[in-house]
């Protein structure tokens, strides 16, 4: 058997490819998908199934993709109600690849069309299974029951489900069996998942918290209470997984546009400056929004940029007008209309103004939070970030919301945005300067350097 973990940090995503005497199946693929018929090739081994665990929120998925390209057939759940020509599998219908059986239980719970993979190597029975099992079971967590509202499930009605999932379908496995999941640590689709990519059955029985032995009402409070908040572009992922993404092939290279060109439709585009967030307060053009490569950068592009918008990219080279067109696409951003030619450098050399953001050492934001001068200090983490600790007088604001704190700040007073390292609080200072606010601080290194001085934190609410 071939068996390789794909995973893309950026999404906190992992997809899989399983391969037995030239056959091969792929398991939640991310969008892009040379890669995968890459591997298969080098491996000698074509591509016959593409096989989806459920109907992905976080990330358009590539199972349109790799059919059109390798004519491989499409699997799901038989709850998951696509739109397009597919095989429909039930609990105990296998698939195989060779001396590989793929063995598929129903497994809902974080979706109602959730199932996973038992792979059993047939020419090698000492070997342990290995389960794939999508987004219902996590390392150290498992999936979030909330994410089904549109398909007429309460998240305590999911939570149940997933109950039953971990108890009669998980639990009554050998401890041996291998646990792969769809996602690892940093993921929305979960609240505590480990940064840890593999365990087993024992492992988790032993160690992850959701399968402690608790009464289903008891675990159905756990799960339910204290949830994230739901990212905005999650129910639209989801209806374009079912429905079907446009082929990628499809979607033209976008345009390089002049300093000029680009001035002009400011006010009918979205300038996302995906530049570093130093790079971006040292000089940008004003109202756009600063998404660094860096960071997660798909995940906050769907969760701040409206669908449909038109997109201008504004990068430090081609090779980040790339990535970025790749990364949008991801999340299912299709619309960039064209990038700003030569970056900021001709932006400036064309005469055209530059806005800046200034940046704030910490122990420069230490100096105010003593010396007792009013400032607005907001912290951009999420709630439980906020909670663990944080600067003096800093007012919670997670990024996703920060609209409506918006609506309560004085533009008489210096605002200073603050996160973990710079990178979201650089996000949310572009935000505020498109909402008119021009009195902003960046603080360098955000509250992983405030805590490394040795500065005082508060914790709670």
């Amino acid at each position: 058997m071939y068996f390789k973990q794909f995973y893309l940090g950026c999404l906190a995503h992992a997809s899989y490819l399983i391969g037995s005497d030239g056959a091969a199946a792929v398991v939640d693929p991310q969008r892009d998908v040379d890669h995968y018929i890459e591997e298969a090739t080098s491996q000698g081994l074509s591509i016959n199934y593409v096989i989806e665990t459920h109907l992905h929120a976080d990330f358009v998925s590539g199972h349109m993709e790799l059919a059109a390209r390798t004519g491989a057939q499409i699997v799901f759940g038989q709850s998951a109600a696509v739109e397009f020509p597919h095989r429909i599998v039930k609990d105990g219908d296998e698939i195989k690849l060779g001396d590989v059986v793929l063995r598929f239980l129903e497994t809902p719970g974080h979706t109602p069309e959730s199932i996973s993979v038992l792979i059993i190597d047939t020419e090698a029975p000492t070997e342990p299974p290995k389960l794939l099992t999508g987004d219902a079971l996590f390392i150290g967590d498992v999936g979030r029951p909330d994410l089904a509202g549109s398909k007429g499930f309460t998240p305590q009605q999911m939570a149940g489900m997933l109950y039953d999932t971990l108890h009669t379908k998980f639990l009554t496995l050998d401890d041996t069996v291998e646990v792969y999941p769809a996602h690892g640590a940093g993921s929305l689709c979960g609240r505590n998942i480990s940064s840890e990519t593999r365990s087993t059955i024992g492992e988790q029985r032993k160690y992850n918290y959701a399968l402690k032995p608790m009464p289903r009402e008891e675990f159905i409070s756990l799960m339910t209470t204290d949830l994230p908040e739901v990212p905005a572009y999650f129910p639209r992922d989801a209806e374009i997984n079912r429905t079907g993404a446009a082929l990628l092939n499809r979607l033209d290279g976008p345009p390089a546009l002049s300093s000029e060109q680009v001035d002009k439709l400011r006010d009918q585009a979205l300038l996302l400056d995906v530049r570093h967030p130093a790079a971006f307060c040292a000089g940008h053009i004003k109202g756009s929004l600063n998404i660094g490569l860096g960071g997660k950068f798909a995940s906050w592009a769907g969760s701040l940029i409206p669908s449909g918008r038109p997109i201008i990219i504004v990068a430090e080279d081609t090779a980040g007008i790339d990535e970025a067109v790749t990364r949008l696409a991801r999340v299912g951003l299709d619309t960039v209309t064209g990038y700003l030619a030569g970056g900021i450098y001709e932006w400036d050399k064309a005469g055209l103004p530059l806005a800046t953001i200034q940046q704030m050492p910490v122990d420069e934001l230490h100096h105010r939070v003593v010396g007792g001068e009013p400032f607005q200090l907001l912290d951009v983490r999420s709630p439980g970030e906020y909670k663990s600790g944080h600067a003096p007088g800093a007012l919670a604001a997670p990024l996703g919301r920060l609209d409506e704190h918006a609506r309560s700040l004085s533009h008489d007073l210096p605002i200073i945005l603050i996160c973990a390292s710079g990178y979201r609080s650089s996000i949310a200072t572009s935000l505020l300067e498109k909402q008119g606010f021009s009195n902003l601080f960046n603080v360098i290194g955000g509250t992983s350097a405030w805590t490394a001085a040795g500065y005082e934190v508060e914790e709670g609410a």
